[in-house]
């Protein structure tokens, strides 16, 4: 069995775009696995295609959404302040209660640049992951929030520079940054060709981001077959041990 795992990310498509494969080989293996989206409201259009999306990459559990204000789009949640802006106590809260909820081995989010465009979401969403994996095992911390639970790792969606290739050069020709990582700081390498029917289709469920020209679904939705499926074939992590278990998400490089 693999280990359970809760991803906690910025947007509705990070999940499929940032470790998609990895999710659905969980779900498909019977591990619990879970996602937590930062921005946007339960009752927006891009909350309906994450909810496809997770279907499609066979996770059971419903969006864990948060609700708070996309960075870029303060009307994606009306009335709420956007997730950058939240105070550091509320959102390492917000996290904790549902790392606690869901009692993972293994945390997946964003690497401290913010994946390859340094999005200010993915880059805090990356801060108060870091912190909440660490109070959620703590007893005197967030006891409103239930029981503690220390998952056993926490892994960082990255890029290697070796690894942007076809990727990077797409980026730049709509004015994007890119941003990656030296090769040695990736400590698991998971080639997710045999989902990538999954993720292709989660990626595909953010309607919205596909019939857009600078977000990377569009991108990668107007590339032939063959590049699309060498840049979402692979993906990288980079491991920050939190116990003495083993490395429970390496298995997963075979």
């Amino acid at each position: 069995m693999l280990p359970s795992l809760l991803a906690v990310l910025a947007h509705p498509d990070d999940e499929a775009l940032m470790c998609g494969g990895v999710l659905a080989q969980h779900a498909e293996a019977g591990a619990r696995t879970a996602v937590v989206t930062a921005t946007w409201a339960e009752n927006s259009p891009r909350a309906g295609e994450l909810a496809d999306s997770l279907t499609a990459l066979g996770l059971s559990e419903p969006p864990r959404m948060l609700g708070y204000a996309d960075h870029r789009v303060p009307e994606s949640a009306p009335g709420r302040p956007r997730w950058c802006d939240v105070s550091l106590e509320e959102a390492v809260g917000q996290i904790v209660a549902h790392i606690r909820q869901v009692r993972p081995d293994v945390v997946v989010t964003h690497d401290a640049y913010g994946q390859l465009t340094g999005h200010p979401d993915h880059r805090y969403t990356h801060q108060m992951t870091l912190l909440a994996v660490t109070a959620a095992g703590l007893g005197q911390r967030y006891r409103d929030f239930g029981p503690p639970w220390q998952p056993a790792g926490l892994y960082l969606a990255t890029h290697p520079d070796s690894g942007t290739g076809d990727l990077g050069d797409l980026l730049r020709r709509v004015g994007k940054t890119v941003l990656s990582v030296p090769d040695g700081h990736v400590s698991t390498t998971v080639d997710v060709r045999p989902w990538l029917g999954h993720k292709w289709a989660a990626i595909q469920a953010h309607r919205s981001q596909v019939e857009r020209e600078r977000p990377l679904p569009g991108i990668l939705s107007r590339l032939p077959e063959e590049i699309r499926h060498r840049i979402i074939g692979t993906e990288y992590y980079t491991r920050i041990g939190l116990t003495h278990s083993p490395d429970s998400l390496t298995q997963l490089a075979s």
